[in-house]
């Protein structure tokens, strides 16, 4: 008993050390498709094959400890069966940090991409092919899975996730001659192709750096000093009006405030430093399709 306890331990110390990057909730649903008994079996199958897929595979080569995994969410949400293995429908996608020193979770990246068609088989495993385009869902999930863990790099250091952007663009550039929407830039201003090219763009730097000075300078801080902290946040802020000067309401300047716009609420709307009205100047000018959020911060309220 003693020894199987000892080879126990042993066995959770290498799962510790050894954890992937992600600790991924995944859902699917389909609700013009379920109320068939066959159909159902499908969407069980592709749920858990998803799972499968973004949690075990090895995304990085950096080791994770379970505390360590990026946290996040994927929503796949079919709304038409085209033929007996293709499918169409949209995927959500979100992620999250922790704030040092505290329980609070910090959303880095929320995005709903209308655009996912695919093919899939009940009880195959998902096959991701990094040099060529080889299957649609693989090819998908890998691009949002590295751009989650490219903002969550880059929240804790200076354009950290540059190499997983990278990945992420080498994707899309296999994706141009694809049948399937949402990779190429003649398809809308606002999908996988713009969400990319904008993240490495020079001109995006400072939304790069405010992920960093925001997150890591800045939240992780709050602590010791919340003044100071929440001085730096809005500094932070600050920084993507050069963004919004030379191009406004861009598309990874508005995914930022997705995900940041309740929490900015909250932080800054019981605010007694005298930071609270330029931040709610410069907030609505930012992200003027949030304003009715941001006038809680003008109020002093949450």
């Amino acid at each position: 008993m003693i020894k199987r306890i000892v080879l126990f331990l042993i066995y959770l110390s290498f799962v510790n050390v050894n954890a992937q990057e992600l600790n991924c909730q995944v859902s699917v649903i389909a609700p013009t498709l379920q109320s068939n008994p066959a159909n159902q079996e499908i969407i069980e199958s592709l749920q858990s094959s998803v799972f499968e897929f973004v949690n075990n595979t090895k995304w990085t080569t950096d080791q994770f400890q379970l505390h360590e995994r990026i946290e996040c969410n994927i929503l796949i949400n079919i709304q038409d069966k085209i033929s007996s293995d293709e499918f169409r429908g949209s995927i959500q996608i979100s992620s999250s940090r922790p704030v040092f020193n505290s329980s609070y979770k910090s959303r880095l990246f929320n995005y709903s991409d209308p655009n996912l068609q695919f093919r899939y088989l009940r009880n195959t495993a998902i096959i991701f092919k990094p040099d060529n385009h080889y299957d649609n869902l693989a090819d998908v999930l890998a691009f949002y899975v590295y751009m989650m863990i490219g903002y969550d790099y880059d929240s804790y250091s200076l354009e950290g996730g540059t190499p997983f952007f990278n990945k992420a663009m080498q994707i899309v550039s296999n994706c141009q001659n694809a049948a399937e929407p949402g990779w190429k830039p003649s398809e809308g201003n606002r999908n996988r192709y713009w969400l990319i090219q904008n993240a490495t763009q020079a001109l995006f730097i400072p939304l790069r750096k405010c992920y960093y000075n925001f997150h890591r300078v800045g939240f992780d801080n709050a602590y010791s000093n919340r003044e100071q902290s929440l001085s730096t946040m809005f500094k932070a802020l600050e920084s993507l009006d050069a963004i919004h000067k030379a191009r406004p309401n861009s598309f990874n300047v508005q995914l930022f405030f997705t995900a940041k716009n309740d929490e900015i609420v909250n932080l800054f709307s019981p605010d007694q430093t005298g930071l609270r009205m330029q931040v709610y100047n410069l907030i609505v000018r930012l992200d003027p399709g949030n304003i009715s959020k941001y006038n809680k911060i003008k109020a002093g309220t949450k």
